[in-house]
């Protein structure tokens, strides 16, 4: 990361899963969509009409809150690999960024805590909850 002058500011990097574990013409394919922009405008629209207040919330590292359902593995990194070891395999407890069953993991996790205190989803749309 850079500053404006374009010193460095602080190194980051990001672990990106490439989900082998899928199968090729069953599952690969799939992938979940969190949101539909049809209920978001319609809740927009609804608290306009009603003089709600909106608030935006972001999660940081959203999909490591979330469990995986499965066993998930992968290689470790190519820059990252010891020498010792030719090949290391990691077996994931949590969901990385990339994954194909992040968002799923994510949504169960979330969907769990609503219903909890007392959010009800909607029929039409899985990632809309009602109070």
């Amino acid at each position: 990361k850079h500053n404006v002058d374009g010193t460095i500011n602080r190194y980051k990097a990001w672990l990106v899963a490439k989900g082998y574990s899928l199968t090729h013409k069953v599952d690969y394919e799939e992938t979940f969509a969190q949101s539909k922009d049809d209920s978001i405008s319609t809740v927009i629209a609804l608290a306009i009409a009603k003089g709600w207040h909106l608030h935006q919330m972001d999660v940081k590292n959203t999909f490591l809150q979330g469990e995986l359902d499965e066993e998930v593995y992968m290689v470790q990194p190519p820059k990252f690999k010891l020498s010792t070891h030719l090949i290391v395999i990691c077996r994931l407890k949590k969901p990385l960024y990339g994954l194909k069953q992040a968002p799923r993991a994510w949504h169960s996790k979330i969907t769990q805590y609503l219903h909890q205190i007392g959010f009800q989803m909607s029929k039409s749309d899985n990632s809309l909850f009602i109070r």
